[in-house]
């Protein structure tokens, strides 16, 4: 018999497997970073952080964030998810998913929103068939800054 899938909010101790499945997309994050990290969103109020889970192994994660911008206001937007790669196409993604969307609705938002990297070929039909809709497409820019 194997372990149920469950939903959950991410605890600290869930460091090193975010970190493990952040690696799967190529943002490798030592475990103590990661840790820093989580341990700052999880004590801010704007953010949420879900995790599915299965036994001892997480299969996915997501955070989301309540932002604002002075261009567009107040808006609640998936900023990370995650799914096991051998775990894929079974149903984790959207279960994450419809977490997000079920605490922006209790943070009384009507929409949520997403960015998805465009070489992530397979989460574009993903976020597609659940009903989000392509808006823009833009380039993202880094600077190095001198010390």
């Amino acid at each position: 018999m194997t372990d149920a899938l469950t939903l959950r909010n991410a605890h600290a101790a869930d460091a090193a497997e975010i970190a493990r499945l952040a690696a799967e997309l190529g943002y490798a994050t030592p475990v103590e970073a990661m840790s820093e990290r989580l341990g700052a969103l999880l004590s801010h109020p704007n953010h949420h952080v879900s995790v599915a889970e299965q036994g001892a192994a997480l299969l996915g994660w997501i955070a989301v964030e309540h932002r604002c911008t002075l261009e567009s206001g107040e808006r609640i937007e998936i900023v990370g998810l995650v799914v096991d790669a051998s775990h894929r196409g079974g149903g984790v993604g959207r279960m994450l998913v419809a977490d997000a969307e079920r605490w922006a609705r209790q943070r009384g938002f009507e929409a949520i929103s997403v960015r998805s990297n465009i070489a992530r070929d397979a989460s574009h039909p993903f976020y597609e068939s659940l009903g989000y809709v392509r808006r823009k497409t833009q380039h993202c820019y880094t600077k190095t800054l001198a010390p």
